[in-house]
């Protein structure tokens, strides 16, 4: 069953225009992105199926805005079948709130961890972009098992596209408690322009070569 919108959550209305604006840079500057990432996208992909075997790729349904659910691509960070231990490293789990988030995660291969390090693992989601399953700058798309726990503050978070980038990107990532997290998503929900993406979009560049939070 998919996921849906609280009743009690309220979503912003804004101009036509601004989501057509929104969408257009979504598809030019994902598509150029995209271009300029492949190399970087084919070395880290041979470099895993040498160090790990297996596929490079790795395919997780996520949900996006108000429920709707999509397969978001990641580079494979983890190891073959992660998914099953998942259950039995709960309680290693370092975030408060419907999140699980390790620092040290036993399941990350080698070259996962620097993957991860860098957000380099994350260059696939601009297909998700040109697709039009995510925007460049929006909340994070969750896991269907972590919406079930949102309340109607953390739902507000799906009334606009799930992004690449947003707010906690730029705000130090996993260092942010589950709370801070709502909070930022939430202040993006109520103040985003087209404007303010392609900031966001500035400062993600900076955030990452610091590697704010990412781990």
């Amino acid at each position: 069953m998919q996921a849906a919108i609280a009743p009690a959550t309220v979503e912003r209305e804004v101009p036509e225009s601004w989501l057509l604006l929104k969408r257009a840079i979504d598809v030019a500057l994902g598509l150029i992105l995209l271009v300029v990432a492949a190399p970087i996208l084919a070395l880290a992909a041979v470099g895993i199926v040498c160090t790990t075997g297996g596929s490079p790729f790795f395919a997780q349904e996520r949900v996006g805005m108000h429920g709707r659910r999509f397969k978001m691509f990641k580079l494979r960070t983890m190891v073959n079948g992660a998914h099953k231990m998942r259950d039995d490293l709960m309680h290693l789990n370092e975030v408060a709130g419907p999140v699980f988030k390790i620092r040290n995660d036993p399941r990350l291969h080698p070259l996962g961890r620097l993957l991860r390090r860098t957000s380099i693992d994350e260059l696939p989601n601009l297909l998700n972009v040109v697709l039009g399953d995510m925007s460049l700058v929006g909340p994070r798309p969750a896991l269907p098992c972590e919406v079930a726990h949102y309340d109607g503050f953390a739902m507000r978070r799906l009334t606009v596209p799930q992004g690449v980038t947003c707010l906690w990107q730029i705000n130090g990532r996993s260092e942010v408690s589950f709370e801070e997290w709502m909070v930022l998503d939430n202040r993006y929900v109520d103040t985003w322009t087209p404007l303010g993406d392609l900031i966001v979009i500035a400062a993600t560049v900076p955030a990452v070569l610091r590697k704010d939070g990412a781990h």
